[in-house]
């Protein structure tokens, strides 16, 4: 078997290379990722990812509603997890930093929260790794490339 060690992650009890390309989108579709909110978004899960002993090799919003993840995590940390720390904490975080997205959204039973309750899971192998991450560093730049091409018209 040829394994390039450089991909590998060495824990105390293994050896790893677990990447999960991760998606969710806000309550309702709210275009509410941008400016000032996608930088806090993007320092917070980057934050709450070292805090839980993961990281996440590229970060991109999309149209302003979704954001699009590449995590590395070791396997004794489920994917649901993550998402639950991911979408939860950052929720809570910039609700408190940036009160006025509580405007957009309702509480129901007491709980307010910024996202949608579904998420989108891929896991990566070492092959197509690169071409996800290109999919995700992408994002805004095919936005604009499309609202130009929208506006020549």
């Amino acid at each position: 078997m040829d394994i390039n060690s450089s991909r590998l992650t060495y824990g105390r009890t293994s050896v790893y290379t677990l990447k999960y390309h991760l998606i969710w989108c806000t309550k309702y579709r709210n275009k509410v990722l941008k400016g000032q909110v996608e930088q806090d978004l993007k320092d917070i899960l980057n934050q709450i990812a070292y805090e839980n002993g993961y990281t996440i090799a590229h970060m991109e919003v999309g149209l302003d509603d979704h954001i699009h993840l590449l995590i590395s995590a070791p396997p004794k940390i489920s994917v649901s997890a993550i998402v639950k720390q991911l979408k939860g904490t950052s929720s809570l975080r910039l609700f408190v930093q940036h009160p006025h997205l509580a405007e957009r959204y309702w509480k129901s039973k007491g709980k307010r929260s910024l996202w949608s309750p579904s998420y989108y899971v891929e896991s990566i192998g070492a092959v197509n790794e690169q071409a996800v991450a290109k999919y995700i560093d992408d994002q805004r730049k095919k936005e604009v490339g499309e609202w130009y091409s929208r506006l020549k018209k």
